[in-house]
């Protein structure tokens, strides 16, 4: 009894008018004017037709872009003396990574010495034959073969330089000791090394994988039965636990094709850039990719729907004192947009805040 006084009270306070019943087509209904101080409390939208978006939720993680990354690979084998960085550490270029005590890079050492031994000797003996043949004490033969002697030890010096160059170059002594250098800034992003390791030169795996985290990818599973909703280039969205009111956006910029043996799921991978350096390998992932079908239909808030008795329904809204109360057929519903079957025609308005101020007015008995 209370909660009638008190209704019929807001209805007289907002200023809505009831006069004679009529009927909309769905339902028995009476007149309602909006007066202008309940005018001011309730908003009116338009039903447009819209292309249809579809969704689907996915879980992924955060990984690191691996087309954007540099990977360090030893220059020679040896011990691992000292790591200076731990995974995940900003790098500039040029610092310190690791030093490696390396028998190979020794043993150029050594080859170069002898190398240059050899060169001294095959330019004097080429600079003795050249003037003992100017003065004609020796053949032409005899300078001859001084002067490719000297050509040999020069190609041999050249050989050893080379080996040292590409074994680390400055960043190696006599002592063989091979020091590793980040070669551009970013973050260490893997690591497969550590103090006291033998590392061989032809080993598969880079010491350091470095990228500077601009761009991201996020890779997530589908089910075979969702694999038909997901192609290249559909918008992704993606929110984290560590920034749940943060959404990142992105684009699928690839979709496996093979599905994994043992979870029969199919790996899709998602590019979005992380320019505020806020998202981090291993970092949980809640997807939400998007995308618009060919087809439309018409559109209107969410908001705006009237849920009651098993039925939808909206406030059709022509002027103030024409409202109806239309029943509609929902089609889909996806974030804040209804898309509908039938009830209304696109370019229609729906009152879309405070119509159950209007609903109960028009509805009550």
């Amino acid at each position: 009894m209370k909660k009638g006084i008190l209704f019929m009270m807001t209805i007289a306070t907002l200023g809505i008018v009831s006069c004679e019943e009529k009927k909309t087509g769905t339902m028995e209904t009476k007149q309602v004017c909006v007066s202008d101080s309940l005018a001011k409390m309730i908003s009116i939208d338009t039903a447009r037709t819209s292309p249809i978006t579809n969704e689907l939720k996915l879980t992924g993680e955060v990984s690191f872009d691996e087309s954007k990354v540099v990977k360090v690979f030893p220059f020679a084998s040896g011990q691992v003396m000292g790591v200076k960085v731990s995974l995940g550490d900003k790098v500039s270029r040029g610092q310190v990574l690791a030093t490696i005590r390396s028998a190979d890079v020794a043993g150029n050492y050594a080859d170069l010495t002898s190398s240059k031994a050899d060169l001294a000797i095959s330019k004097r003996q080429l600079q003795q034959a050249e003037y003992l043949y100017k003065n004609g004490i020796s053949s032409e033969r005899d300078y001859t073969e001084a002067k490719e002697n000297y050509n040999k030890a020069i190609a041999e010096n050249r050989k050893v330089e080379d080996q040292i160059a590409i074994n680390g170059g400055g960043n190696t002594n006599a002592a063989g000791m091979l020091v590793v250098k980040a070669p551009r800034d970013g973050y260490i992003v893997e690591m497969n090394i550590s103090a006291g390791n033998f590392i061989r030169q032809d080993n598969s795996s880079a010491l350091f994988v470095i990228s500077d985290m601009k761009d991201v990818w996020i890779k997530a599973n589908v089910y075979e039965t969702d694999i038909a909703k997901v192609k290249n280039g559909y918008t992704a969205y993606v929110n984290t636990l560590a920034y749940p009111d943060k959404t990142f956006k992105g684009k699928v910029d690839n979709v496996s094709s093979v599905l994994d043996p043992d979870t029969k799921v199919m790996t899709v991978r998602i590019a979005l850039p992380n320019t505020e350096m806020l998202l981090k390998p291993e970092m949980f992932a809640n997807v939400r990719i998007v995308n618009e079908d060919a087809t439309t239909a018409t559109s209107i808030p969410s908001r705006s729907v009237i849920f009651d008795n098993g039925k939808n329904y909206v406030i059709a809204y022509k002027s103030a004192c024409d409202l109806q109360v239309r029943e509609v057929s929902i089609l889909k519903t996806v974030e804040d947009t209804t898309y509908l079957f039938s009830g209304l025609k696109a370019g229609e308005k729906v009152v879309a805040k405070n119509q159950l101020l209007l609903y109960n007015a028009l509805t009550q008995n």
